[in-house]
């Protein structure tokens, strides 16, 4: 079995998704789609479906379609994030609404759902057509429930740790796990094998995840890619803030409670407030507890899948290196 690493698929559905011609009439609804997918990105779902199909057969390139598909659907998600989150900036260049306008965003966005939905479609073997299909199906509505649950949990004081795991199990995670699945379905693997590819996805998108909401305290800004204390800022329901609103006492709750409440406040002055009350109740270490948690239960998993562990390593790596960031 020849396998390549995760560094060559990348380079290779990249290509192919730079490639993809988008050069339709009308101008305005193709340009931003192609605009958008010209952004880059680290391309982790193309790569996940990529090496799961790879644990079973050589020919990568038979799954270009579906692999660009479900990153077609990813960036969709992201413009219609944006439009809603109100964002100015995606990847250092400016949204689709701010470049055009929000009626484009919108129309856009659908398009670029049902282009995805084509991509999956294209070339897929009829024998694996129906599984490959509800996979996707179920995987992008699930991703429209999580958004839902974030929106909510805006304007809620009330959110519990479980409904936050599984907020972001739905906003984050089911799409890693329908990738490795989707490729797994495609690459001919037993049934067993695609649950547990998808479910040891599951798992690390929770540790991804979690890990996010950490280094956005504890991160350095030149490894993380951006400021740390963003959701911190915006007050958002994270497992950090959570959590620190179930462990805090006495005056450090009244304290963190008054910056949840602050309308006009310094930014670098709150920011160092509730990381404060993070340390004093523990925040960072049970973060990391968690993250770990889920690594060790995604690694136990992947151990199940039933190829040979030498044909896993590029797989395992790869996550590896996500989970492993700067912790």
């Amino acid at each position: 079995m020849i396998q390549q690493t995760s560094e060559q698929l990348f380079k290779q559905i990249h290509n192919y998704i730079e490639n993809l011609s988008y050069t339709h009439e009308p101008k305005g609804l193709y340009e931003p789609i192609e605009y958008v997918l010209s952004l880059g990105g680290k391309r982790l779902r193309p790569v996940l479906m990529l090496l799961a199909y790879n644990l079973y057969k050589e020919d990568v390139e038979q799954i270009f379609p579906q692999a660009a598909g479900i990153e077609t659907y990813h960036n969709f998600t992201l413009l219609h994030d944006d439009l809603m989150d109100k964002a100015e900036m995606r990847r250092g260049k400016p949204v689709v609404h701010k470049k055009w306008n929000e009626n484009t965003a919108i129309l856009s966005g659908d398009a670029m759902l049902i282009l995805a939905y084509q991509l999956t479609m294209q070339d897929c073997p009829t024998a694996y057509m129906r599984s490959v299909m509800e996979t996707f199906s179920q995987t992008t509505l699930e991703v429209c429930e999580g958004q839902q649950w974030d929106m909510e949990f805006e304007t809620r004081e009330d959110v519990t740790i479980e409904e936050y795991i599984e907020m972001i199990r739905l906003k984050t995670s089911v799409l890693l796990a329908g990738a490795l699945k989707i490729g797994a379905i495609l690459g001919g693997a037993p049934a067993e094998d695609a649950q547990c590819l998808y479910d040891f996805g599951i798992k690390m998108g929770l540790a991804f995840q979690l890990q996010d909401d950490y280094l956005d305290v504890y991160g350095d800004p030149a490894v993380f890619g951006k400021k740390i204390g963003g959701d911190i800022l915006c007050n958002k329901k994270t497992y950090m803030l959570i959590t620190a609103l179930n462990n805090a006492e006495g005056n450090d709750k009244e304290i963190l409670k008054y910056w949840l409440e602050a309308t006009d406040f310094n930014p670098d002055e709150k920011i160092a407030a509730v990381t404060h009350i993070y340390n004093k109740v523990g925040i960072a270490t049970a973060c990391k507890t968690e993250i770990q948690r889920y690594y060790a239960e995604g690694l136990a998993l992947l151990d199940k899948v039933s190829v040979e562990d030498s044909l896993k390593e590029n797989l395992r790596s790869f996550v590896c290196r996500l989970v492993d960031r700067k912790l």
